[in-house]
């Protein structure tokens, strides 16, 4: 019975190896090398596959002597297959060398101690910037290395290579994408990073013939060929040491070669070469030396692409698998043909992932299926605006303190009728105090727990207080009451929901603020400060997050007839006021349009006002201050929510 010890066995081309194996030979003994914090999730891979029920996770560390393992306790190991690395271009050059070369120093060490032949998963990296043909007989000659990801492949074969009395076999895949069969892809990686933008050419004629540069050579292969390979290389020959193999595609295609084989994933018109090669790579490599290599890492970046990927994204080797090829035909395995897999790869990515994947909106309408938490929406406009989204199709998870006012607003929304003909969306409540900080978190983790995503924060749970200055001397605590659900509240929700929506590349925050902040009237000192902290503190904020793509919206409303201001009763019969339903539709409309402000002809007005008559408006507004006096409330002679 023949034991594998693997390293890298819980990463994507690790995981098809072990089960590749365990089909190929059953009985075969299995150890998989794992780093204790990596444990869990590995244990919950093998759970959830009967069929490796007889894999042993080993805890050990690659870069340990002896991989932090005692090797008196594993059993006879005949096969060590190192594929444990960072093969990420755009990691850290330091972490890269102690992954790719001191790790392998490790692992070499550990086959020699346990007598086994190691299997060293290298990659056609190693051929660095060579010009013409590299072979699985080619090595070291004499080339120069882009990345620090070409020269810690070259270093750590090399190390291998030159380590006496060690046996070893060298398998050198080219850029490996998803399976062939699926397109399932771990993580976007190689030329997934160019394909958002691949899928604007779906907008052109299919049938346009479409131009393109000559951009150079390629070389993927799926990462089902690349397993089911090594492991039945890794039974060929069992006691020759010092073979190589190339994993990687005998044709020789260029970068529209691919593009035109993943273009009818996203019905792209097919592209021809119209620009020769000699003409485009004196202007790439210009492009990519001095202060235009500043200009072009800065544009890659905002595009989402690794400029370190542009320095090696273009072959210079032409890549033989001569002799490879053979081996794997004789072992029944064939290299899928890229036109027929091409668009797989294309329809995976765009359902799994495309950055933008969350940002799309249903063809029926933007809120269909969406995720939307508002605080304060049990009562006035955010429960307005709750049935609103719950109307176009949205879940919709309403916030607030009292429990019971909760239940009732659920029930109430819960038959909200279909709008647009969009089937309507569910209601969930979630008590929560959002100026208790650990109350917010647990809140947080509770909703993505149940719910995975919030794609909307709606901060409308708010206070109010109509207080004078002067008659506030003594109260203080009128301004910490105000900012602790106002500001710290909201704040404190959209901290903790900000890396959410960073990860997921889609999130929009919309505040409920308030004409307050345009008109900055007498007696709402505290409440305006309160609303223009607020949104000082988005609009600072999503210039951060632009690249993130989210986003935010400051709705700033007129008064509104809710019990906010219920207590003044000089505003019971005063005509401007909105109903909560005309509040609530220009929250919607920050919903699903995203403006930066929400505004109202008042507040424009007061703003202008200020801006180009500052005197006459502030005399307008002190003989408005006159006219209409402190509320009950204000003056202490009555017991409501003002106080």
């Amino acid at each position: 019975m023949t034991t594998y010890f693997i390293t890298g066995g819980s990463g994507f081309i690790g995981r098809r190896i072990i089960e590749r194996l365990r089909v190929v030979e059953p009985d075969a003994t299995i150890l998989v090398l794992v780093r204790e914090n990596t444990l869990p999730r590995f244990s919950r891979y093998l759970a959830s596959a009967p069929e490796l029920d007889q894999i042993t996770p080993v805890v050990g560390n690659l870069t340990a002597p002896g991989l932090g393992l005692g090797a008196a306790d594993l059993p006879d190991i005949d096969h060590v297959i190192h594929l444990a690395a960072i093969y990420d271009m755009t990691a850290d050059a330091d972490a890269q060398h102690a992954a790719n070369v001191e790790g392998t120093a490790r692992v070499a060490d550990f086959a020699q101690q346990v007598d086994a032949m190691l299997h060293h998963v290298s990659s056609i990296a190693v051929s660095g910037d060579h010009r013409g043909t590299f072979t699985e007989h080619d090595f070291d000659c004499g080339q120069g290395f882009p990345t620090p990801y070409h020269r810690t492949k070259f270093a750590a074969e090399k190390l291998v290579r030159e380590r006496e009395g060690l046996r070893w076999r060298i398998y050198r895949p080219s850029v490996v994408v998803g399976d062939s069969h699926t397109g399932e892809m771990d993580k976007i990686d190689g030329p997934y990073y160019f394909f958002g933008h691949l899928r604007l050419l779906g907008a052109l004629p299919h049938s346009l013939p479409l131009p393109m540069p000559d951009l150079g050579h390629v070389n993927i292969v799926p990462v089902d060929y690349v397993a089911n390979g090594i492991v039945a290389l890794c039974s060929t020959q069992p006691g020759r040491s010092g073979q190589v193999f190339h994993l990687a595609d005998p044709r020789r295609r260029t970068i529209t070669d691919m593009y035109n084989a993943i273009a009818p994933g996203f019905r792209g018109p097919r592209g021809h070469n119209v620009i020769p090669r000699a003409l485009v790579e004196p202007l790439v490599t210009v492009a990519g030396s001095g202060v235009l290599r500043v200009a072009r890492d800065l544009v890659a970046t905002q595009q989402g692409i690794p400029p370190a990927l542009l320095d090696g994204m273009s072959l210079t080797a032409d890549f033989r698998s001569d002799d490879s090829v053979a081996a794997l035909r004789d072992r029944g395995i064939e290299l899928p043909d890229l036109d027929d897999y091409g668009p797989r790869l294309w329809t995976y990515w765009s359902r799994h992932l495309d950055p933008a994947r969350h940002r799309r909106t249903d063809p029926r309408g933007p809120l269909v299926g969406k995720h939307v938490l508002i605080t304060g929406g049990s009562t006035g406009i955010g429960k307005a605006t709750a049935r609103m989204c719950v109307a176009r199709g949205a879940d919709v998870f309403i916030v607030a303190r009292d429990r019971d006012a909760l239940d009732a607003a659920v029930a109430e929304l819960s038959a909200t009728g279909s709008k647009e003909g969009v089937p309507p969306g569910r209601v969930f409540a979630y008590p929560c105090d959002i100026t208790d900080e650990e109350a917010v978190a647990g809140l947080v983790k509770t909703v993505l727990a149940e719910h995975d995503h919030v794609d909307v924060l709606v901060n409308n749970a708010g206070r109010s207080i109509r207080r004078a200055a002067v008659n506030s001397t003594d109260r203080l605590h009128d301004h910490h009451r105000l900012m602790a659900v106002n500001y710290f509240g909201a704040v404190t929700l959209t901290l903790a929901l900000l890396p959410h929506m960073v990860a997921r590349q889609s999130g929009h925050v919309v505040n409920v603020s308030s004409v307050a902040v345009q008109s900055r009237g007498p007696r709402f000192g505290a409440y305006a400060a309160s609303k223009a902290a607020l949104e000082a503190f988005s609009e600072a904020t999503r210039t951060e997050t632009l690249s993130d793509h989210v986003t935010f919206s400051n709705v700033r409303l007129p008064l509104v007839r809710t019990r906010m201001i219920a207590p003044t009763h000089a505003y019971d019969n005063q005509a401007g006021i909105w109903g909560v339903d005309k509040a609530a539709s220009r929250v919607l409309h920050a919903i699903t349009e995203r403006p930066y402000t929400v505004n109202s002809p008042i507040g424009v007005l007061a703003e202008v006002g200020h801006l180009f008559a500052g005197r006459l408006t502030t005399r307008v507004m002190h003989q408005e201050y006159l006219m209409i006096g402190e509320s009950a409330a204000a003056l202490g002679n009555s017991s409501d929510a003002e106080r």
